[in-house]
């Protein structure tokens, strides 16, 4: 292994080193600075293939150029920014931006001293600031593998968490290794806190990185080592021994601690949803149940409905369940007065009812059946056309969204940024026009649940990724007017957003191949034309074409001037 680089040293004359930040058995990471930025700093990261086998060596130079690459494609602001690769006295090196702050296992030990740990309102919102970011490292098809409190930086410029420390180096290392039989096989992940996929057979899922962070969150909570949160004995996590929390938050992180893959969330905007949500159905429903179950629980509400005990009755200082029948059994039948007013009231109502008949053969209708009708079917007949306010269409509309539609403007380079606010039952719809083949790129970069789904012209989604998502990149396929649907999750009743649209057209070659539609065949028509000119032109046309072929840099600069 070469030793570390000392300080002062400066790579590509451009990085001077500083200090060693960290070193671990794959690789080093230093403080620098950019002498051709300002003297900014900067981290350095340096790969230690353990092998000095020239086919080895080209092999890690193959992947560190694949998985540059990959890096560059990151573009979060809760991301480091990748800068570049470079080679250097046969070390590999790759350069990013570098995060002033604090790491939550620093800030941790920081709580531990004074007795103290990070609050469940802390946790909640480390979470949710850092699944956008795993959503949209995701949907590039990259894992970090190596989520841990070491590799979360809470940044002095803003309080936001960073992710650091991207597995790709160890990734790097690893390949290296299992090419070369003599060294035993080792895989990415920080032990205690990466799943049993990626300890035992290097396999990693977003599931993966979600599970990791599940670890953190306990860690954090409880201030306790995954060591001594999980039982080796029963391979189940203990954690709420240590630590209470509310019940939505525990199921939440129990089932992203799941071991087998398929049961825990399978990806990160799942979890934000599922945090969104906060558990306010689940008690409304588990509270309407007891009542709707107790058959021997009397309901006391109906007694006033029924007729009131009579004073002097002894049952009365009886529960009211005992003084409903009592009455019913005696005292009402055998009472002279009560089987007077009985009398009275059925001869008066088979009066009224002799009454109504005749009114009713006489063809003078009752109010009574007027009013029934007015009230359920309102008048059609209006005379500027218009419906009367309470009808019953209203209701439903209640339920259905509203939908504010916006156009978006892009700028010359095919890009725009909309901010905004969205309320719950509403959707916020930005409409674009887009060509075949035109490539896209839609990103949510605020963490209030907020999701977005693309649409093409007929409003059905562009592909299944598209769908409820923080981030898509995918291409256009027809041409039409599109649409971007903007909705918050049940749950959340108002969120802030932030949304940046990017439409690129491919390179079209078409353009540059219309020149070429005049091929050389007027010469060749023209002879087919006039038979007798064609010796005389031939030699006359010789000696000029071949000039310009003699002198390619006189003939674009001719171009070009003109």
């Amino acid at each position: 292994m070469q030793p570390p680089i000392s300080t002062g040293t400066v790579l590509q004359n451009r990085y001077q080193i500083i200090q060693i930040l960290g070193q671990g058995g794959f690789g080093r990471t230093y403080l620098a600075e950019d002498q051709r930025r300002f003297n900014e700093l900067c981290a350095i990261k340096e790969l230690i293939p353990n092998t000095t086998d020239p086919v080895a060596w080209q092999k890690a130079q193959e992947l560190f150029l694949r998985e540059a690459n990959i890096l560059y494609q990151i573009e979060h602001p809760q991301i480091p920014k990748f800068r570049e690769r470079f080679e250097q006295d046969q070390r590999l090196f790759l350069v990013q931006d570098y995060v002033a702050g604090k790491t939550y296992h620093t800030l941790l030990d920081e709580r531990k001293a004074v007795g103290g740990a990070f609050t469940e309102q802390e946790v909640l919102q480390l979470m949710r600031s850092l699944l956008p970011v795993l959503e949209h490292i995701h949907s590039r098809g990259i894992i970090h593998r190596d989520i841990s409190p070491d590799n979360i930086i809470l940044r002095d410029l803003d309080n936001q968490p960073v992710l650091i420390d991207f597995g790709v180096v160890k990734e790097l290392a690893t390949r290296l290794q299992s090419a070369n039989p003599t060294v035993p096989a080792t895989y990415v992940g920080k032990l205690g806190y990466s799943p049993s996929e990626q300890m035992q057979t290097g396999q990693a899922y977003p599931s993966s990185d979600l599970y990791a962070l599940a670890v953190t969150a306990i860690v954090l909570l409880s201030g306790k080592e995954p060591q001594e949160l999980f039982d080796e004995n029963l391979l189940t996590w203990n954690w709420q021994r240590w630590v209470s929390v509310s019940p939505h938050l525990t199921h939440i992180l129990n089932r992203m601690l799941s071991f087998r893959p398929s049961d825990r969330f399978q990806s990160a905007t799942q979890v934000a949803q599922a945090l969104a949500s906060g558990g306010q159905q689940t008690p409304l429903a588990s509270a309407s149940i007891p009542a709707a179950s107790s058959p021997g629980v009397s309901n006391v509400q109906t007694i006033p409905v029924a007729r009131p005990p009579d004073p002097a009755s002894p049952s009365t200082p009886n529960t009211p369940a005992n003084t409903i029948p009592e009455p019913a059994s005696r005292s009402f039948l055998d009472n002279p007065l009560a089987v007077g007013l009985i009398t009275v009231a059925v001869v008066s109502i088979a009066g009224i009812g002799s009454w109504a008949l005749v009114r009713t053969i006489r063809g003078t209708p009752s109010a009574q059946p007027t009013e029934v009708p007015t009230q359920t079917f309102p008048s059609p007949v209006v005379p500027d056309g218009s419906t009367i306010s309470p009808t019953p269409t209203v209701t439903p509309t209640t339920n259905e969204p509203t939908i504010i539609s916006r156009r978006l403007t892009l700028d010359a380079s095919g890009g725009t940024k909309v901010e905004g606010t969205i309320t719950a039952n509403q959707i916020i719809r930005y409409t674009f026009r887009g060509q075949e083949g035109q490539n896209i790129i839609a990103l949510l970069t605020q963490e209030s649940g907020v999701v977005l789904t693309v649409l093409d012209p007929d409003r059905e989604p562009i592909e299944n990724s598209a769908k409820n998502t923080t981030f898509y990149q995918g291409t256009l396929p027809v041409n039409g007017r599109y649409t971007i649907d903007l909705t918050l999750p049940l749950g959340i009743s108002e969120g802030d957003y932030s949304l940046n649209i990017q439409v690129e057209s491919p390179p079209q070659p078409t353009p540059t191949e219309t020149p070429t539609e005049t091929p050389t065949e007027t010469p060749t028509e023209i002879p087919t034309d006039i038979p007798t000119e064609t010796p005389t032109e031939t030699p006359t046309n010789t000696p000029f074409l071949p000039i310009p072929n003699q002198n390619p840099n006189n003939q674009p600069t001719n171009g070009t001037s003109n």
